[in-house]
Parts: structure tokens; sequence; C-alpha cells
């Protein structure tokens, strides 16, 4: 059989639409006003069955690289027990639809069993997508990995050092956040942002306001995005005042202000460096 890990994001999504629409239509047909409800609640109940084992298969197939990430096993492991176990719940309602639709003058009461079987499988689909977050968001698991290019495990790495250098600096660990910065700038010279950022550090972090403003002086001209270069320079104008050059500050902040009239903000600074 082939590896369909890389399907696990998608099925499972078609599977919880399902599921939670037979589930509420099930519920709902049992007033009896609405004979429709019967029919369609019982298509998507069995679609989403279906679509359950293959869900499990997936996520079975898919487990491997995120289960080997540090911390993140025991996460794998009740995820795909709560999805197992909804697999195994969907298949039994499944089974008490098409019995109800095999024996006509019985299906009021497989109707019964199905909304009150589809109840419980709410809350366990609930669960099986709880634990699922907690993995993905928690732990990374999957993030980065699914496709398998390296250009994602990168964007994976490059996130977890820019939010881990974040909570540094707001913890009052500058030098850590400096040299997490510092490994962002070297893994990605070609990052435009990453430079900038880079650059930042090195000002509030390392308090290195000369070296701050040699970066950004060496990057400034070949800047192509018109966001990240006004953060350029606004790293240079602060960069200019952690120096005394108030002056030098200035005409870059007033430049930023003309340049971007609508904006209050470099107004209100420029405004408060005079």
């Amino acid at each position: 059989m082939p590896n369909i890990g890389y399907m696990h994001p998608y099925v499972v999504h078609i599977v919880v639409g399902f599921i939670i629409a037979g589930c509420v239509l099930r519920i709902i047909s049992l007033a009896g006003k609405w004979n429709w409800m019967n029919q369609a609640a019982a298509t998507a109940l069995i679609l989403g069955a279906i679509a359950s084992v293959v869900a499990v298969r997936s996520g079975t197939d898919a487990h491997g690289p995120a289960e080997r990430v540090p911390g993140a096993r025991e996460a794998v492991i009740e995820h795909e027990e709560w999805g197992e176990r909804a697999r195994n719940l969907f298949l039994l309602i499944a089974a008490v639809e098409v019995v109800g639709l095999a024996v006509p003058s019985r299906r009021r009461w497989f109707n019964v069993a199905s909304a009150a079987l589809g109840a419980a499988g709410l809350f366990v689909i609930y669960e099986t997508a709880e634990h699922g977050g907690d993995l993905v968001y928690s732990h990374a698991g999957g993030v980065g990995l699914r496709t398998g290019e390296p250009e994602d495990v990168g964007n994976l790495l490059r996130a977890g050092l820019y939010h881990q250098a974040m909570l540094d600096r707001r913890e009052h660990r500058g030098d850590a956040a400096a040299r997490l910065f510092a490994e962002m700038k070297q893994r990605w010279p070609a990052d435009e942002e990453v430079q900038v950022l880079a650059a930042d550090s090195r000002l509030r972090d390392a308090n290195d306001a000369a070296g701050a403003l040699a970066d950004v002086d060496a990057i400034l001209g070949s800047l192509q995005d018109a966001r990240i270069k006004r953060n350029a320079r606004l790293v240079r104008a602060y960069s200019f005042l952690a120096l005394g050059q108030k002056d030098s500050a200035l005409a870059v902040v007033e430049r930023l202000a003309a340049e971007n009239p609508a904006s209050v903000r470099y107004r209100a600074l420029a405004d408060s460096l005079k």
C-alpha cells in the first residue's frame, strides 16, 4: 500500500465536516418534520465513516516523523488513540444507518440509536481534534515535516528561532535573543526581513548601536520590499539616537513621515524628536 501520510490534513477535515453535519442532521431529523434529513444524515454519516478509515490510515503513515520530535511522542499516541476510537464509533454509526435503510419498518428506532451514538460521536471527534491541535500547535508535530522539503524544515527552524528570541527578549535575556537572531542572519543571508530583524536585535538586545547602523547601511540600498525598507530605516533612526546623533535620527524620521503622510506613527515620532 502506498504511503498516504501527506493526505492526513485533508482527510481529517473531510471527516469532521461529514460527521458533524451528519450527527446534527440525524438529531434534528427525529422531529420528523423534514423527510429529506433522513437521507442527508445517513449519507453524511456513512461517507464520514468511510473517510475516517482513510484518516486513521493516513495518520498512521504520517506519525513517524512527528513522533521522533523530542517531547511529541505522548501527544502523537494520544491523538492516534482518539482517532481510532472515533473511527470505530463512526463505523458503528454507519452500520446502524445502513441497517435502518435496509429495514424501513424499524427505521425510526435505528435513527434514535444513531442519534444517541452521534451525540457521543461529537464528543469523540472533539477530543480527537483537540489532541490533534495540541500535537500540531504545541509540539510542532508535522509542521515543516509533511512534504519532506528542506525549505519547509527551514521555515520551521526559522519560526522557532524567531519565537524563542522574542520570548528571550520579553524575559530580559538580551544576550540569548541576540545569539538567536545572529543565527538566523547567518542561515538566511538572502532573507531581507531576517537581515533587518538581526540588525534591530543588535541594537535592542546587544546594545551595539554602531554595529546595527553598519548592518542597516550595508543592506538598505538592496532592499526591495517597501515595508521592510521602512523598518530598516527606523532601525537606522533608533541607532542614531542611541549614538547621540539626534539630528541624524530626526532627518531619517522626517523623510519617512514625508513619504508616508497617512502614517500617524512617523509624524508623532518626528514631533517627539524635535
